[in-house]
């Protein structure tokens, strides 16, 4: 990201005390600015006009849940991260929100700080998750997962890579750890999108996991 560029953030979040915390917290921070404020996901899809560079959302909402809303959101703007911002320990909404879409979660006890890293790390490319979450997304997909897989028809290369993803790696780290360059991990995410016939890197992440691809 360039050292001047300023990530612009979309807040959903019901409580509004957390949600005016939030927002203030993104506009007194250098680098970041909140573009919009929401209390809903019905509210958010209807406000937004112009897609936001990240968003970060709640689980837990009245009305339509987050994990619902992320799949509404993604399908109007999916080139846009969405970070889910949680309390819950419920194995089966993140995996749902994992399958909808979502790139990243944070539990909503992390400090500030712990939110911006996250918010940067997702619009690098990356796929922040607290070791909490992280533990029982990856237990819970692993219980999922059939016994018995279809062969994937991905190269070994291929298969590197899309272990670099699901370990939440960003393209750029992904590219030093295997000592080939950024376009080329790009060349081959493209590749494995057409062989697993998905369209971003949460789903591949998910289908890698269930399929126990990696």
């Amino acid at each position: 990201m360039n050292a001047n560029a300023v990530i612009a953030v979309v807040v959903i979040e019901d409580e509004k005390e957390v949600r005016q915390g939030l927002s203030y917290i993104l506009d007194h921070t250098d680098g970041f600015r909140c573009v919009g404020a929401f209390h809903s996901y019905e509210e958010a899809l209807e406000e937004i006009t112009t897609p936001p560079d990240v968003l970060l959302s709640d689980i837990g909402l009245p009305g339509m849940s987050g994990t619902e809303g992320v799949k509404l959101f993604k399908a109007k703007y999916a080139a846009t991260p969405v970070i889910m911002l949680t309390v819950y320990r419920d194995d089966d909404k993140i995996f749902r929100s994992i399958c909808n879409g979502a790139s990243g979660y944070i539990l909503k006890k992390d400090p500030p700080s712990r939110i911006l890293e996250a918010i940067k790390e997702v619009h690098g490319g990356g796929a922040p998750m607290s070791s909490e979450i992280a533990l029982k997304v990856l237990t819970a997909f692993r219980a999922l997962a059939p016994h018995h897989t279809d062969p994937s028809g991905l190269t070994k290369r291929e298969e590197e890579i899309l272990a670099e993803l699901v370990k939440g790696n960003s393209y750029k780290s992904t590219a030093d750890h295997l000592f080939i360059s950024v376009h080329t991990v790009r060349f081959h995410i493209r590749s494995i999108y057409e062989k697993l016939h998905v369209h971003s890197k949460s789903e591949a992440v998910a289908k890698a996991l269930k399929g126990r691809l990696v």
